[in-house]
């Protein structure tokens, strides 16, 4: 099967990584848990605005973006190796700004993600796929309505609500019990 994989809040840690930044570069003490909206990282951080967050994400001259500061979630990357050796592709679909690119790119090889085919686009339901594992509250409809044949797994975190027609999944370990029960 073809396994379209989110990567930022399913494969990396997304805010883990920008945390250990931010604490690194302005001496904070944040942590995951305060994360509890989609749009609220600048509140969390301190920023005025989700421009001037992404403004600092972005990095430039002094750092790379903060998409090379990631870690994997325990199990990721053991479980797509599994999943890959099982005869599953591992298709990574990922909305990302034009500037965190290379970084991304940089990213999958460092972490030696089994995978052939990347996408960096906004509408992941374009990219053909029978299974999904996405987080975002914005993209987890439009899959379950567009891909209503595949099955959409909704990587539940503390920024998304359930959603018709996606099959939660809590961990890696349960990502994976829903392939192989799929896959028979």
């Amino acid at each position: 099967m073809r396994l379209g994989i989110d990567l930022d809040g399913v494969v990396a840690d997304f805010n883990a990584g920008w945390m250990r930044l931010h604490a690194d570069e302005h001496g904070t003490e944040l942590t995951p848990e305060l994360v509890t909206g989609w749009d609220d990282l600048h509140e969390v951080g301190g920023f005025r605005s989700m421009g001037e967050f992404w403004w600092w994400a972005r990095g430039g001259d002094r750092r790379a973006s903060i998409f090379r500061h990631l870690d994997p979630y325990p199990g990721a990357v053991e479980t797509l190796d599994r999943l890959a050796r099982s005869g599953h592709e591992v298709v990574i679909l990922t909305s990302k700004p034009w500037w965190a690119i290379h970084d991304t790119y940089h990213w999958i090889a460092d972490h030696a993600l089994p995978t052939r085919e990347v996408h960096m686009l906004d509408a992941k339901w374009e990219v053909d796929c029978d299974v999904y594992l996405d987080d975002s509250p914005k993209v987890l409809p439009t899959l379950a309505r567009k891909r209503s044949s595949a099955t959409v797994c909704r990587f539940v975190r503390a920024w998304n609500d359930p959603v018709e027609g996606a099959v939660d999944v809590h961990d890696w370990a349960n990502f994976a019990a829903v392939v192989d029960d799929l896959a028979g």
